[in-house]
């Protein structure tokens, strides 16, 4: 089992940067594919970002490109999500999940390891 701790939330205004940090441990996923999951009040859990266990295969999803970058460092067994350019409409608990498939899939139901999550709010 890989354990998942969440960090960098918070409040931000329309247009700023945050970055979020995924510490693993236990097990710690090196091998893993990981990725960045969001929901808000009321809406289904919707993928953000996954990055392939070597970091060279990345995937973004619609709503973020071009904005957010995912990134991973596995001697310290930690993933990243860079947010620029950000709008309140990205407002959402944001989750870090991993996952032993091959490659990276965006679908919530295939990860079997999920942090607790970070509260990201953006200000209009």
């Amino acid at each position: 089992q890989v354990q998942l701790v969440e960090s960098g939330g918070g409040l931000v205004q329309a247009g700023g940067s945050l970055r979020l940090s995924c510490a693993a441990s236990g097990r710690t996923g090196s091998d893993y594919v990981k990725a960045w999951f969001r929901q808000a009040p009321g809406k289904e859990r919707e993928f953000v970002a996954g990055i392939s266990w070597t970091g060279g295969s990345t995937v973004l999803g619609d709503s973020v490109k071009g904005r957010f970058t995912i990134s991973r460092d596995n001697a310290r067994n930690t993933v990243f999500l860079q947010m620029n350019s950000l709008k309140p409409e990205d407002t959402a608990v944001y989750y870090c999940a991993a996952t032993n498939t091959i490659v990276v899939v965006t679908r919530a139901q295939m990860y079997g390891n999920w942090g607790q999550g970070t509260q990201v709010t953006v200000s209009s």
